[in-house]
């Protein structure tokens, strides 16, 4: 863990700030790539993602933004409501599920809402190294729109598209954009799940290979769960077998067993509690693997997943 202090808070759009946050003992924080984040401990024991969005060059500081989320499960409120300049918080070193490919000939950069911090990042890289890129960045008013004013006074402000809902005449043409489809050429999204999947569609309705196709979400949508039963697990190593109620996760019954499995955002997107399955069939529930990934059937998120199967071996 890294102990960092709050340098500054500034409102960046309706409800969302940005925090720079620095080493309490001024000493370089670690390196980091394009589109990585760190993990946040919040007051009353929450953790939190959220991603850098300063360059990645720098050492000196981390920049991120928090949206104050209605539908908060805590982290976003405890940001906007009690972080302030000169408070001391730990953070993990920067982890990066969502990196760029460098050799790629070309980028296509899709932001929307608080989707910007990742992508922002991602552009500070590609301009800086003098790759051919553009972003497309969607909001629903410009009131909304965080680090506009950066955005525009960038050296690669040509390269930005900004569109706003309550704007039709900057609409987002993502079939436009995305109608031709190349090997060499990738794109990354990350935004609100509605916002994500339509770009994702259409690029996949264009003809692009999901090698190509990059994303990261934020939160998870709802998932009814009034069908869930219960299923049974086999820890590998022991032979223990387990039951798993409708009403809890496989990481909760684990650690009622006093068997501790690493969990960040227990909704299936970060991958930190990603766990090998020896036999059985998982149901797959996050949004860190991908659709071959999940079809293997050989790993899985404890921390939201299930199983269609009676049983899971899980490799612990």
């Amino acid at each position: 863990m890294i102990e960092v202090r709050v340098v500054s808070r500034h409102d960046e759009a309706r409800d969302i700030c940005s925090y720079e946050l620095a080493s309490v003992d001024d000493q370089p924080l670690p390196a980091f790539s394009a589109g990585a984040h760190i993990d946040v401990h919040l007051p009353g024991g929450l953790i939190r993602q959220y991603s850098l969005c300063n360059h990645p060059e720098e050492r000196h500081r981390y920049l991120i933004g928090v949206l104050k989320d209605p539908g908060s499960r805590g982290g976003s409120r405890a940001m906007h409501e009690q972080i302030r300049p000169g408070t001391r918080l730990s953070i993990s070193e920067p982890r990066n599920l969502f990196p760029l490919v460098h050799e790629a000939r070309r980028s296509l950069l899709f932001a929307g809402g608080i989707g910007i911090t990742p992508i922002l990042c991602m552009a500070e890289r590609l301009a800086h190294s003098g790759a051919d890129f553009e972003l497309h960045y969607c909001a629903r008013a410009r009131d909304r729109a965080a680090f506009v004013e950066r955005l525009q006074h960038s050296p690669f402000a040509h390269r930005v598209f900004l569109h706003f809902d309550q704007e039709p005449e900057t609409a987002l043409d993502a079939a436009k954009v995305l109608a031709a489809p190349e090997s060499d050429v990738h794109v990354y999204v990350c935004g609100p799940g509605g916002f994500m999947q339509h770009v994702l569609d259409t690029a996949k309705a264009a003809g692009w290979q999901e090698p190509c196709l990059h994303r990261e979400y934020f939160a998870a949508a709802p998932i009814d769960t009034g069908a869930d039963g219960s299923f049974s697990i086999r820890i590998a190593s022991s032979g223990q077998t387990f039951e798993v109620p409708a009403e809890k996760s496989v990481v909760q019954v684990l650690q009622d067993q006093g068997i501790e499995i690493a969990i960040s955002c227990e909704q299936g997107i970060c991958g930190t509690c990603l766990t090998r399955v020896l036999e059985g069939v998982p149901e797959h529930r996050d949004l860190f693997l991908t659709e071959d990934e999940q079809a293997a059937n050989d790993q899985f998120t404890p921390c939201c997943s299930r199983s269609k199967t009676p049983l899971l071996v899980l490799d612990l």
